[in-house]
C-alpha cells in the first residue's frame, strides 16, 4: 500500500456511541479519538500534542477535550489546539456514517502524523512592520507563531540573552542531564521556514518607548512596530554570607541543568528552598550524590501552595529514596575553604557536610532593563498589563512570568502566576491583540510536579483558601484536595485521579462556581459534572 491510498475502516456501530462520549480506535498502528457531540461523529488523534498523553483519558466538554496530564484542550472537530501546554493542534480524520456503521476514510500517510503544525504565512519584505519580542520562552514562542497563523508578514525578531532556541523549560529540574538541543520547541529550520529571526546572546539593557527602540548589551539595538515583552523571571539570589563561593548554583539554563547533575555525582548536596524546583531538583538526584538534604523555612515543602498534607506525603517519598530534610529553618552562612564549599551553617545551628549547594528561594522578574522608561511596573518588578496583555504603553506589549494581570476566575483580581502554561496563553492574546482581535485573556491557571515517577496535578488559584476538602488516600497515593476559600472551590490538587483536575479546571473556566458541599458528598465527582 503507498501511503496516498484511501484507508475506509468501520470503527464500530453508530449506536456503540452515547452523545457527549468518546472512545480511542487504533487504526493501521495509529491512536484515533472518535467523538460523538451533539449527534455528529468526529475523529482527531488521540495523543496530546505535548507530551503525548492519551485523550481518551481526558475530558470531554461540548467540541472540547481536555487532556489528563497537563490540561491543554483541542478542538474534537477541527482538531485546533484551543489551551496550552503545548505548541501543535491534532491531525482530524474524516468521518462517515453508512448503514449505521461509523467509518473513518483516511491515508496511511495521514495517520502516519501525531501532530498537526497551523498553516501560517511567512515574512514578505514589502511589508515594512517589526514585531520585536524581548525573550525565547513559551510566551515569545506561541505569540510568535501565532502572528504567522493569523497571516502576519511583517518582520518578526525574537531576542534572547541565552545562546539557545525557545526550549521546554520545566524539564531543566526533571530531566537535569538531558542535551539543550534535545529539548527544543521548535528546530532551527522552523524558524527559517516561516520567518521568525532569533537573535541569541542579545540582552536587553533599555527601552526607548518615544524612539520604539531596545537597546541590547553588545551596542545594537532594533526598531519596532509593536514590542512584546516576555523576559520571564530569573532565580532569586541567595543573600547569607559564602552565597557567592565556588559550587554555589542557581538553575536557570541547560548548562546550570547539566552542570549541577554532574557535578553532584558522588558528592554531598544542599538545597536551600522547598518549593518546586528544590524538589525535583532534589528526587533528580537522589540517586546521584551521596547525600541530599533540603532546607526549607515552612514544615513541610510546597505548604503554601498545596497544603501540609500534601507536603508532608511529597516529604516522605523524598525520605524514601534517601533525601534528607532540614525544615522551620535557613542558611546562616556558607562556609568553604579556598573558596569552595565546604559545609553549611543553618539558622538552627545544625552544620550540614556541602560540597554542591543548589539555590530554589523563588524567582524576580526580569525587568530591571525597563528602569526609565514610561512602561508601567509594581514594586515587584512585575509589568502592569491589562486583559488583552497591553502594557501602560500604546504598541507595547508583555506576557509570561514578568507581567502582572488580571485573572478572570478570580472576577479580574490581579496577580503573577510562573506557570508554563499561563505563558502560552499569554502569548497568543498578546499576538491576537497585536492583530487588533481584542480577546481577553481567560485561562484556568495548570501546573504539575513530577516527584520520582509520581505526578502532582494543579488547577485553578488558591491563594488565600481557608480549607482543604481531601479525597481518596494519601497513604494509597491516590488522593485528590479541594481548595476552598468562602465555601467556594478555588483550585484542585490530585495524584493518581485523572482526568479529574481537567475536569474541575474546564468547569472554572465556563465560570460555575463549585460549592462546598459539592466535593464533601460521596457522590461528589457526579455533583460537580452536572
Amino acid at each position: 500500500m503507498t501511503g496516498h491510498e484511501i484507508i475506509n475502516h468501520e470503527l464500530c456501530k453508530e449506536s456503540e456511541l452515547k452523545d457527549g462520549e468518546m472512545r480511542e480506535f487504533e487504526v493501521e498502528g495509529a491512536n484515533i479519538l472518535l467523538v460523538k457531540s451533539n449527534g455528529t461523529f468526529s475523529a482527531v488523534g488521540n495523543k496530546c500534542s505535548h507530551y503525548g498523553a492519551p485523550l481518551s483519558k481526558g475530558f470531554l466538554a461540548g467540541d472540547r477535550v481536555r487532556c489528563p496530564w497537563h490540561g491543554a484542550c483541542f478542538n474534537v472537530k477541527t482538531g485546533d489546539i484551543e489551551e496550552y501546554p503545548g505548541l501543535d493542534s491534532l491531525p482530524c480524520f474524516k468521518v462517515t456514517v453508512e448503514n449505521g456503521n461509523v467509518c473513518l476514510v483516511t491515508s496511511k500517510k495521514a495517520l502516519e502524523s501525531v501532530k498537526r503544525v497551523k498553516a501560517m504565512s511567512s515574512h514578505c519584505p514589502s511589508d515594512r512592520s517589526t514585531v520585536a519580542i524581548v525573550g525565547a520562552g513559551p510566551a515569545a514562542l506561541v505569540c510568535a507563531e501565532t502572528l504567522r497563523q493569523e497571516g502576519y508578514k511583517g518582520k518578526i525578531v525574537m531576542a534572547t540573552r541565552e545562546k539557545h532556541l525557545p526550549y521546554d523549560r520545566p524539564k531543566l529540574s526533571k530531566v537535569m542531564n538531558a542535551k539543550a538541543e534535545d529539548i527544543y520547541l521548535r528546530p532551527k529550520e522552523f524558524y527559517t521556514e516561516h520567518g521568525i529571526e532569533v537573535w541569541t546572546e542579545k540582552e536587553a539593557v533599555s527601552v526607548n518607548t518615544d524612539e520604539a527602540k531596545v537597546k541590547f548589551r553588545d551596542g545594537s539595538f532594533l526598531l519596532y512596530s509593536q514590542l512584546l515583552i516576555a523576559t520571564g523571571s530569573r532565580p532569586r539570589e541567595l543573600q547569607c554570607p559564602g552565597s557567592t563561593l565556588n559550587n554555589v548554583f542557581h538553575l536557570r539554563t541547560p548548562e546550570d541543568a547539566n552542570t549541577i547533575s554532574e557535578a553532584a555525582a558522588g558528592k554531598n548536596v544542599v538545597i536551600m528552598g522547598s518549593s518546586f524546583i528544590g524538589m525535583e531538583v532534589a528526587a533528580h538526584l537522589s540517586d546521584r550524590a551521596t547525600s541530599v538534604t533540603v532546607v526549607g523555612k515552612s514544615e513541610f515543602p510546597f505548604q503554601a501552595v498545596l497544603g501540609p498534607q500534601i507536603g508532608k506525603l511529597a516529604m516522605k517519598l523524598l525520605q524514601d529514596s534517601g533525601v534528607n530534610f532540614c525544615m522551620r529553618t535557613e542558611a546562616r552562612e556558607i562556609r568553604g575553604d579556598n573558596g569552595q564549599v565546604k559545609e553549611v551553617l543553618l539558622r538552627n545551628g545544625t552544620v550540614l557536610p556541602a560540597d554542591i549547594v543548589v539555590a530554589g528561594i523563588g524567582v524576580t522578574p526580569v525587568s530591571n532593563f525597563l528602569k526609565g522608561s514610561r512602561i508601567a511596573v509594581d514594586a515587584r518588578g512585575t509589568i502592569y498589563v491589562d486583559q488583552f496583555m497591553r502594557t501602560s504603553v500604546p504598541d507595547v506589549f508583555a506576557a509570561g512570568d514578568v507581567v502582572s494581570f488580571p485573572l478572570s476566575m478570580m472576577e479580574g483580581h490581579r496577580t503573577s502566576i510562573g506557570h508554563w502554561q499561563m505563558a502560552h496563553s499569554h502569548g497568543r492574546i498578546a499576538a491576537l491583540s497585536m492583530l487588533n482581535q481584542h480577546i481577553p485573556v481567560n485561562s484556568v491557571p495548570f501546573f504539575w510536579t513530577s516527584l520520582l515517577g509520581k505526578n502532582i496535578r494543579y488547577a485553578g488559584f488558591g491563594e488565600g483558601y481557608t480549607e482543604i476538602v481531601m479525597k481518596g488516600s494519601l497513604e494509597e497515593l491516590k488522593f485528590l484536595a479541594f481548595y476552598l476559600k468562602d465555601n467556594v472551590v478555588i483550585a484542585v490538587a490530585s495524584m493518581n485521579f485523572d482526568p479529574i483536575v481537567s475536569q474541575v479546571a474546564e468547569i472554572l473556566l465556563s465560570g460555575r462556581r463549585i460549592a462546598k458541599e459539592e466535593v464533601t458528598t460521596e457522590n461528589y465527582i457526579t455533583l460537580i459534572s452536572s
